[in-house]
């Protein structure tokens, strides 16, 4: 197995900052585009959509304001990996330029609700691109499931499925982000946070003393919620995902639970434009990063 980098890993661990979530991909880089300002008429086919997509991450993690004062670690997309940013590989530019710990979205999408939830489609090749990722670089890897209801039997089958793949990934040498997200606009959403953590909690109890993993939560509707989980030994770090909400209110929400840290994207990204100067583009971004930041380290 690969070595897991110990100098990300006590960064991820107990530095002051977030992850910038940069992995919209498939059905979503569209939706990141045209927040973005542009539109799906300046492209013809996926080759020339992900080019303007990689043009447009290029532009928020080189500009200054994207600085490891404030952002520990940054998620790609596949595709994103495989490009390069003034010659280096994505993942070695944001580690060698920025001292931001990479890491790899890997789910292949969702699969259609079936008990209150929608499970991770099989995520085929998975073991290649694991190599790869391993190859190129990266410290973690993403993956999201999707929980609508509090439904006891679909939320054990979405952590059974995420802890099953999670140790696959550990045994890489790469570390892990279990991500259950939780509809935030789900009508049983407290309920569903109940049940995920006890469910959380079994899965911990499981591993073996060495298993190192990070979870990515929706903000819990009961303010600290999820403090035992990140005081778990096998938890290098919680963080939570913006889910919908707003930038403003994601920040005010998680400014209210004590430990988390972001991991937001679109939140991230709200107001940036593709025909913004340099100077209003960089102003934008630092002013929402340090927003996020404010909240992640009460």
């Amino acid at each position: 197995m690969a070595k897991i980098n110990q100098t990300q890993l006590e960064r991820m661990h107990s530095g002051k900052g977030f992850i910038a979530a940069l992995d919209q991909s498939g059905g979503s880089t569209p939706k990141a585009l045209s927040q973005y300002g542009v539109q799906e008429s300046a492209y013809t086919n996926d080759e020339e959509m992900y080019t303007l997509v990689h043009e447009m991450r290029t532009r928020i993690i080189k500009s200054p304001a994207f600085d490891s004062e404030y952002i520990l670690g940054a998620i790609l997309f596949e595709n994103t990996m495989d490009r390069k940013i003034d010659g280096q590989w994505t993942a070695d530019y944001l580690w060698d330029n920025k001292n931001i710990v990479p890491f790899l979205k890997v789910d292949k999408g969702l699969a259609d609700l079936a008990n209150g939830v929608q499970l991770m489609k099989p995520i085929a090749n998975l073991d290649e691109l694991l190599t790869r990722a391993v190859e190129r670089n990266v410290f973690g890897t993403k993956m999201r499931s999707l929980i609508k209801q509090a439904n006891a039997v679909g939320i054990r089958e979405v952590v059974e499925q995420q802890f099953a793949v999670g140790k696959q990934i550990f045994e890489k040498g790469l570390v892990p982000i279990i991500e259950p997200e939780v509809d935030i606009y789900s009508a049983d959403k407290e309920k569903s946070e109940e049940i995920l953590k006890e469910e959380i909690k079994k899965q911990l109890d499981l591993l073996d003393k060495d298993v190192k993993v990070m979870l990515k939560l929706s903000i819990p509707t009961v303010d600290d919620f999820y403090s035992e989980l990140m005081s778990d030994p096998h938890v290098v770090r919680v963080v939570a995902l913006s889910g919908g909400y707003a930038q403003e209110e994601a920040n005010q929400k998680l400014a209210q639970n004590h430990g988390l840290i972001a991991s937001f994207s679109r939140a991230l990204s709200e107001g940036l434009s593709a025909g913004q100067s340099d100077n209003d583009f960089n102003n934008m971004l630092g002013k929402t990063i340090k927003e996020i930041y404010a909240a992640s380290i009460t």
